[in-house]
């Protein structure tokens, strides 16, 4: 009996959905190679709008959005007079904070990260709206309490003048609670042939050295509701195990990986385990058994290694890892600077 109700749940059982809409909104300062202001549009972590001080308008990323826009020209107009009105109120906020913190040197990067999430199966919404700076937070509000949480001391100021701004509390409450999840559902809704697609992932073993651990790594799958993780004689395991975050594509698709330690794992015993990975909603896992023939690698000896190339290569990714680390890390700033209202 309880085998057959579990089988009957199982048949039964449906696919919660949380979905976003997710603002990221950047400043920086002392990046001459780089827009002064970013601002991206993202649904369910696919980007589907994008302007920067350069361009100086709203350009929609995806041809859905683009069908959307060309019935609706007043939501592109929206968007394009957003993206130069918080230009300018980004400049003020973060001469106002560097000046405020005594950053007169290097480079700065000031962000916010607003929006909401819906859960189609339940209705629950959420809505948020966080500031960093440096890849650092600095201050974000609590829409329960509709108040501000300040983190550092530095914001404590910003904090006590923002909490005494009830109309804009008032309208940041209606914004991300009501506005921000009916536009969501509009976007879903256009966008469902490309959000509600399942895509299975390519999944590749790779190994940097002979001595490293094995990761399974998979890509271009979507959405982003997946797990992956190795198993030893069909259960899965922990121990040795490191597991990676999914993370996006540049066409709209996820990579993620697990790493197995082989160190204590003897040559005739890799027949033993797999990678799995699991994409919900698709019934058929991924699996790829630990073989080492199926492994890729881009290990040479020392004697093959082009020590000067590396090296300056090595050194352009730190930089690049340095920046990604402060633009992706997304969160609140300010120290009592004004904000545009609607802080959409």
């Amino acid at each position: 009996m309880n085998n057959l109700l579990a089988l009957l749940f199982f048949c039964n059982v449906t696919f919660a959905v949380r979905h976003s809409l997710k603002y990221f909104l950047t400043a920086t300062s002392g990046l001459p190679d780089f827009p002064e202001f970013v601002g991206s549009a993202t649904v369910d972590e696919v980007q589907e709008g994008y302007c920067d001080s350069n361009i100086r308008t709203a350009e929609p990323k995806q041809e859905w959005m683009k069908e959307l826009i060309k019935n609706d020209l007043q939501h592109l107009e929206w968007y394009s007079l957003k993206c130069l009105g918080n230009q300018q109120v980004f400049r003020a906020n973060m001469d106002g904070l560097k000046q405020r913190l005594n950053h007169t040197e290097g480079p700065h990067v000031l962000q916010r990260m607003n929006g909401c999430e819906w859960d189609d199966e339940t209705g629950e919404i959420k809505g948020f709206n966080q500031y960093g700076y440096d890849g650092e937070d600095f201050i974000a509000l609590d829409l329960k309490t509709l108040t501000w949480i300040a983190p550092k001391s530095q914001a404590v100021i910003t904090k006590l003048k923002w909490d005494t701004e009830k109309a804009r509390l008032e309208h940041n409450k209606n914004y991300y609670i009501y506005k921000c999840p009916d536009w969501l559902k509009m976007y879903v809704h256009h966008g469902r042939s490309v959000l509600q697609r399942k895509k299975k992932p390519s999944v590749s073993l790779l190994q940097r050295t002979p001595s490293s651990p094995i990761s399974c790594f998979a890509t271009h799958f979507y959405p982003d509701r997946a797990e992956m993780f190795w198993r030893k004689d069909g259960e899965e395991i922990h121990e040795g195990v490191e597991k990676g975050e999914i993370l996006p594509n540049n066409d709209g698709t996820f990579q993620m990986s697990v790493e197995l330690d082989i160190s204590s794992i003897k040559l005739e015993d890799w027949k033993r385990y797999d990678c799995v990975f699991q994409l919900s909603g698709v019934k058929d896992d991924t699996i790829i058994k630990l073989n080492k023939a199926l492994i890729r690698t881009n290990w040479v000896s020392p004697s093959e290694f082009p020590v000067g190339p590396v090296v300056g290569a090595v050194v352009g990714i730190l930089f690049l890892l340095i920046i990604a680390g402060v633009f992706f890390w997304i969160k609140n700033n300010n120290n009592g600077f004004q904000l545009a209202d609607g802080e959409k």
